[in-house]
């Protein structure tokens, strides 16, 4: 290289720079090491991390089992490095994982269509309200204070540059639900949707029915979002909603320091043509075989243009594989035994504390710490190797007694003794 370019050697390539910004010594990087030597050096370092050994935080994270046949699946060379599904004919595995996916999550969520994933659920919220904007030609929207505060705030960004009002309504003090007397106040004909959590970030399950309610005798759209996705192996469909936005990282996908995570939009058929990304489609090839092949995809790279429904114009193929495999190993039956397992848990801990709110919980609650200091409870927890809940003081300056915790399978009856002691 140095020959093709006329230099005689490294130096003369750099000579032009000011010496101050030139380093002439070695490189303080250790000689190679072989491959034992180097697992041995990884072994010792794992040594030394904190070494906590059971967790009790959830708030849209959660800590599930993830099966070791996800990662053998996802792995395959044909999963792991292939690209977006364009050319359908070269592509037909990829695309069929994807309409099985498509498939799950319609089963999952009562709706008539679901796309090929979204980013996370975070980014899905704001892109249902848009849905329900362009459905409905109205511009505003109302979302529960109880819907987790980072979706909330997700939502925010959004609304400023889509000149979208966002209003909040309360949630009830003592039940810990959405308040639906303060919803019916605040809705009105230009309202385009309702946004509501069930199980919500408290871990309490609402009343997707009346809020369906409420929210169509004004003409508005219903938008039901969660974020344990276990749940939905024992809480009820969300059927009459009109849009279901989720996040599906409690099936197999690691926790992983936030990400990445797959989310999900499904809805209604009326409102097909509205949902962002893309949609995979069962046909036949021209021999009359099973085919698939992206049937809608209304974004900007293609015919929409500027009439693109998001800019969010891929799907998380391969986390979202991993959702699937994480459905096909467990099946129906499988995954409410997983919930079920998750609720005893959770009821578990929670007879031994004391409750903040009244209202039905899943896996998750908010224990009432009294005068207590969280944060220092947390500290006594983690001297014991465990991580403790949530402070909600930080998202709900009223709720600073408050802690959220959260029991999954992969919880032990001896961690949940502990934290009842240390917190009692």
């Amino acid at each position: 290289m140095l020959d093709t370019i006329g230099v005689s050697s490294l130096e003369d390539l750099v000579a032009h720079l000011p010496a101050a910004v030139r380093y002439n010594d070695r490189l303080p990087i250790p000689d190679g090491k072989s491959e034992y030597e180097i697992l041995d050096y990884f072994r010792k370092l794992g040594e030394t991390n904190a070494g906590l050994q059971a967790s009790f935080l959830g708030a849209g994270v959660y800590r599930h089992y993830r099966p070791v046949m996800v990662d053998t699946i996802v792995s395959r060379g044909e999963f792991l490095t292939s690209y977006t599904p364009y050319q359908a004919e070269m592509a037909q595995g990829t695309l069929t994982a994807i309409f099985e996916f498509q498939s799950m999550i319609c089963q999952l969520t009562g709706m008539d269509v679901a796309n090929a994933s979204m980013y996370d659920a975070s980014t899905a919220v704001p892109e249902a309200a848009m849905m329900a904007m362009r459905a409905t030609g109205r511009s505003s929207v109302l979302v529960a204070r109880n819907v987790h505060p980072e979706y909330r705030e997700v939502l925010g960004t959004y609304a400023k540059f889509q000149g979208m009002p966002v209003q909040e309504f309360a949630f009830d003090a003592e039940s810990g639900q959405a308040n639906f007397d303060d919803l019916a106040t605040k809705l009105t004909s230009d309202t385009a949707a309702v946004i509501l959590q069930s199980p919500n970030f408290f871990g309490i399950v609402e009343d997707v029915k009346q809020a369906a309610a409420l929210a169509h005798e004004k003409g508005a759209l219903l938008v039901v979002i969660f974020s344990e996705a276990v749940a939905m192996g024992i809480v009820a469909p969300p059927r009459d909603a009109d849009i279901v936005a989720g996040e599906l990282q409690s099936f197999a996908i690691a926790p992983s320091y936030g990400g990445p995570f797959a989310g999900i939009i499904a809805c209604k058929e009326k409102l097909i043509r509205q949902i962002p990304g893309r949609l995979v489609g069962e046909t036949k090839d021209k021999d009359g075989r099973r085919a698939f092949c992206l049937t809608l995809a209304t974004r900007e790279q293609h015919i929409r243009r500027e009439k693109a429904t998001s800019n969010i114009c891929t799907n998380q193929a391969l986390i979202a594989l991993m959702a699937t495999v994480f459905m096909s190993v467990y099946g129906k039956e499988g995954l409410r035994e997983l919930a079920t397992q998750n609720l005893s848990k959770a009821q578990y801990l929670g007879a031994k504390l004391k409750h903040r709110f009244s209202g039905p919980f899943f896996n998750e609650f908010v224990a009432d710490v009294g005068a207590k200091d969280v944060a220092e409870m947390n500290r006594a927890l983690e001297a014991k190797k465990i991580i403790g809940g949530l402070p909600l003081g930080r998202f709900y300056p009223e709720l600073k007694n408050g802690v959220l915790l959260c029991c999954t399978e992969m919880t032990r009856r001896e961690d949940m003794d502990v934290v009842a002691e240390v917190m009692a």
